[in-house]
């Protein structure tokens, strides 16, 4: 920590500390809290961040805050206002760093001002304002304001009030001894994945020991994030690893479900990759609209006011986050029956729950869909054609094809192509050539439904009905194959596709866009893969070959994904993030 005299000292030291990094400012007559200059100075999440009497930049903001420091210090010494009340955001505070974060925001750098609620940072003038403020400080808990902070604003009843109370307690305690939040994570994923090694035993006292291990799973879960609050340790690589390893978790369990009841003599491999499949599903209906709304214009909606309006009634609140079956609810519930129930009991409440859900929460987004008045960006258009995962085939195919007009025409061309292509999987005898004549009208299809940019109200669905067509006709055809260990490589499969997906998703949340072209075309687009099913079907009959060739493919997915999502995340440049998380 250094000095400064005055402005132009201040100038001279910051250009003096090398190029790679942080830096702030800070008043030295500042009195607050220190949890308040930590929110200020050291998010690494923004370029440049400020609260009364301080500021800080990162690297790639440090040539525009020696800028703003030096067209600050001129101003003044020419006589300048020090402040100007049409483009200072907190006329308050007339200090170096509340000027000089106006410069920055005037010069086109984002400045984050963290809402500091109770918390006291002020810079007073006078011993008076001095000792009023000293006893702010005095009169509010800060490390209970930064406990409080720590837990996720908007969660489900079950973390909010069974998890949460003492998971903060446990974050603190791992900050105390220098844990990271990307350990704890880690320390999570083994956890649960001794809880799918637990239930794959097939015994009541594996399945206690599973169902325990699962909610120990879920604590660890709730503390990674708790502690990145608490510690503001946020990184590209955590919310990664949180989001990645969540599904690795819970489908890692319910194969070990699976193999368990195997053992118990129940094969319950179908309920498995069902309740996989339709959980992957709702989470890409989540992950579309939200894409294709998040930054909607005059996004407006008589059923988005309703639901403001709901959420003002306290127990309307709890029951409509539960109503959802988010993944505190929906673990503790899987926790809970595995205990005392059997796998097959398990899956049908997941299946019955999630069902359920998806039917409340895509109702809903079809009402404020087709209510609200609002024009889709070209990033939405594009976020959805990322999500859409169109291969070689499809996209050759759009290429070609004029488009089709209409506001549902879309949304409506996907669908029918995924009723052909489910219908021939579910319908036909298995394994005819007729099925693979579908999977050519399947492709042609997807390909109309992107050929335009997608931008009706209701184009958010291509995406979700194109993941259910090839998630769904990968189970159907495994199921009817009647071919050993059919479904279990299946089941591969479709976690490595699923990832796949996630990891599209999550890209595109980082603001680096979605996975190279080369990776789409290798692994052949959701289009080229559910039509290479569809031949392996036909062509491996009966045959204990189906399974070798799904097992096959599902290794190459897993490979060709995992190699290049680990590159990329491991030496990513996006900006550190910390996702909060949908609720299911």
């Amino acid at each position: 920590m250094l000095s400064a005299v005055d402005a132009g000292d201040a100038a001279a030291l910051l250009a003096a500390v090398p190029a790679g990094r942080r830096v702030a400012l800070v008043d030295p007559r500042f009195v607050g809290h220190v949890h308040a200059l930590r929110l200020g100075l050291t998010d690494p999440r923004f370029a440049a961040a400020t609260v009364p009497g301080a500021l800080t930049a990162q690297p790639e903001a440090r040539g525009a805050l020696l800028r703003a420091l030096h067209r600050t210090t001129a101003a003044v010494g020419a006589g300048a206002p020090v402040v100007d009340p049409e483009t200072d955001p907190a006329p308050e505070d007339r200090t170096v760093p509340g000027r000089i974060a106006v410069a920055l925001e005037a010069e086109g750098t984002a400045v984050q001002r963290p809402a500091l609620g109770s918390l006291v940072a002020t810079v007073p003038t006078d011993a008076g304002q001095e000792a009023a403020a000293a006893a702010e400080v005095a009169a509010v808990d800060d490390e209970a304001v930064r406990l409080r902070s720590a837990v996720k604003a908007h969660d489900g009843f079950f973390t909010t009030f069974c998890i949460s109370p003492y998971s903060r307690y446990i974050a603190r305690w791992c900050a105390r001894r220098n844990l990271t939040p990307n350990q704890v994570t880690t320390a999570s994923l083994i956890t649960a994945l001794i809880a799918a090694g637990s239930a794959a035993t097939g015994t009541r006292g594996g399945y206690i020991a599973a169902g325990i291990l699962l909610l120990v799973s879920f604590v660890l879960d709730c503390t990674d994030g708790q502690l990145a609050r608490y510690s503001l340790q946020y990184s590209t690589m955590g919310a990664w690893l949180d989001a990645t390893f969540d599904r690795a978790k819970e489908y890692a369990y319910y194969a070990g479900l699976a193999i368990g009841a195997v053992r118990g003599g129940d094969d319950v491999w179908v309920l498995a990759l069902g309740a996989m499949v339709l959980q992957a599903c709702r989470h890409v209906v989540d992950f579309s609209f939200n894409e294709a709304n998040h930054d909607a214009v005059a996004n407006t909606s008589p059923t988005a006011a309703l639901s403001d309006k709901l959420d003002s009634v306290g127990w309307t609140v709890w029951a409509r986050r539960m109503i959802v079956l988010p993944i505190g609810e929906r673990w503790a519930m899987i926790a809970v029956l595995t205990a005392f129930t059997t796998p097959r009991i398990v899956f049908y409440a997941l299946l019955v729950g999630c069902a359920l859900a998806a039917c409340y929460t895509t109702a809903g987004r079809l009402l404020r869909s087709l209510t609200r008045k609002a024009s889709r960006t070209d990033r939405a258009a594009q976020a959805l054609a990322d999500l859409a995962d169109s291969g070689p085939l499809a996209q050759g195919v759009a290429a070609v094809a004029p488009g089709l007009r209409g506001a549902f025409t879309a949304p409506a061309v996907a669908l029918l192509g995924t009723l052909v292509m489910v219908g021939a999987a579910l319908l036909l005898p298995y394994g005819s050539w007729l099925t693979v004549a579908a999977a050519a009208v399947y492709v042609v299809l997807s390909g109309l439904a992107v050929a335009r940019p997608l931008k009706g109200a209701l184009d958010w669905l291509v995406p979700p009905f194109l993941r259910a067509a090839e998630y769904v006709t990968i189970l159907v055809l495994a199921a009817r194959s009647d071919v050993p260990h059919a479904v279990p490589a299946a089941f591969g499969l479709v976690s490595a596709v699923a990832y796949h997906h996630y990891d599209t998703v999550y890209r595109i949340r980082g603001g680096t866009g979605a996975p190279p072209q080369w990776l789409v075309r290798t692994i052949g687009g959701h289009e080229g893969r559910t039509a290479l099913v569809a031949v392996l079907a036909a062509v491996l009959t009966h045959a204990s070959g189906f399974t070798t060739a799904l097992t096959a493919l599902a290794v190459a997915v897993a490979l060709v994904v995992l190699v290049e999502s680990i590159r990329f995340w491991v030496s990513s440049s996006a900006p550190a993030v910390h996702d909060e998380g949908e609720l299911a």
